[in-house]
């Protein structure tokens, strides 16, 4: 017991600090909310890679297309002619989007090959560069936010992320958002350690050319990961811009919610190896200790033990808690479906660290994974195999 009891002082020496990045989270998301804009609204070119339909596709993409900021295109880019989404797009296209078809992608991933030939397409007066994903819901005001940092040239990007709201509900679902949290408030104030989202990034379009982004994308499934290797090489910060914070709305079952979790941590066992052991070793860590402690205390009910678990729960409730209060703010027009899933973010996050040590096991072993419909073998994070494709 006295190396439990150890083991359980370093897990709530990690829920302190964890706790203490929570308000300092929570801190950097008020205090940009309140920032006044700088004045720069260049033409902007938006490029959304898509393949294959997905619940509420049509309700994702229309946002692009009626964004509050002054001048700027839309680039719809797929693989093949005939995806059935093709007509959703065309259906609500206007004069500033365009559709693109990129091809079958051979030795590298196919978002990143609809983004290596979409950057040859954008207007010439284009002066920024925005990637988005299809799952991703913007507010109208997002594209301002996110291209308003990029007033500071000595930025390498500006980036967002993505928040999982629900729309049924459910246990799967909500411990996607979870799981997901986590992960969103990693980033903040620290430019050096913060990183590019592909679903909500903006980039100056001089800055991807002189360091040969689309150059380095080739080979590699992770378009994100590799723009922020490049910047990182660079020396160039990335801002965290909370404002572009995006819903992604939608439900999953158990299958997709461990396909999905799973897919993530393998593409950073690939990409940022760095990250991975201790995402391992630290949810081991609190799994043993935690769980290992409920069923000790099952077994042989103690007051200490009681105490320790109480502590150990009640850091992380309370880190989690502040983090969906301080998302509300981005976020307020979800505000009501926020307030569905409070209770989910309070009592599933010792759960989601449990589904992050069997993602980090998995991710070990298998460097296989299937992203719309193409299965992949990530052989390096220069190198992708294409195992096979459903059409």
């Amino acid at each position: 017991m006295v190396f439990f009891y150890f083991l359980a002082a370093l897990s709530i020496w990690f829920g302190i600090q964890s706790l203490l990045n929570g308000i300092r989270y929570a801190a950097y998301v008020r205090r940009e909310k309140s920032r006044a804009l700088p004045e720069f609204q260049p033409f902007v070119s938006v490029i959304a890679p898509a393949r294959g339909l997905e619940p509420g596709l049509a309700e994702n993409l229309q946002p692009l297309l009626e964004q509050d900021y002054p001048r700027y295109e839309v680039l719809f880019v797929f693989d093949a002619a005939d995806d059935p989404a093709v007509k959703v797009v065309e259906h609500g296209l206007s004069r500033m989007a365009r559709t693109i078809i990129a091809g079958s992608a051979t030795d590298i991933g196919q978002k990143v090959h609809n983004l290596r030939v979409a950057v040859t397409k954008v207007d010439p007066q284009s002066e920024v560069l925005v990637f988005v994903d299809t799952d991703a819901r913007p507010a109208k005001d997002w594209l301002k936010h996110l291209v308003a940092p990029l007033a500071d040239e000595t930025l390498g990007a500006s980036t967002g992320y993505r928040w999982f709201i629900p729309n049924r509900g459910g246990i799967a679902s909500r411990l996607r958002g979870v799981w997901n949290a986590s992960v969103a408030s990693a980033l903040g104030s620290d430019t050096a350690k913060n990183f590019c989202w592909g679903g909500s990034t903006a980039i100056r379009r001089s800055v991807f050319e002189n360091l040969a982004v689309s150059e380095r994308w080739r080979g590699t499934v992770s378009d994100d990961f590799t723009i922020t290797r490049v910047l990182k090489e660079a020396k160039l910060p990335i801002h965290f811009t909370p404002h572009c914070l995006v819903a992604s709305v939608g439900d999953c079952d158990f299958k997709e919610l461990f396909e999905f979790t799973t897919r993530q941590i393998k593409i950073t066992r690939v990409y940022a190896s760095h990250l991975w052991l201790p995402l391992l070793l630290g949810s081991a860590l609190f799994a043993i200790v935690f769980f290992g402690g409920v069923i000790l205390l099952i077994l042989s009910p103690s007051i200490a033990l009681l105490l320790v678990l109480l502590i150990i729960f009640t850091l992380g409730a309370t880190k989690s808690f502040i983090r969906w209060r301080a998302i509300t703010i981005p976020l307020n027009h979800y505000r009501s479906s926020l307030n569905r899933d409070v209770l989910a973010h309070i009592f599933l996050w010792p759960f989601a660290s449990l589904l992050y040590l069997y993602n980090a096991i998995v991710a070990g072993f298998s460097r296989r994974i299937t992203w719309r419909g193409i299965t992949y073998e990530l052989k390096s994070p220069t190198e992708a195999v294409i195992i096979s494709r459903d059409r």
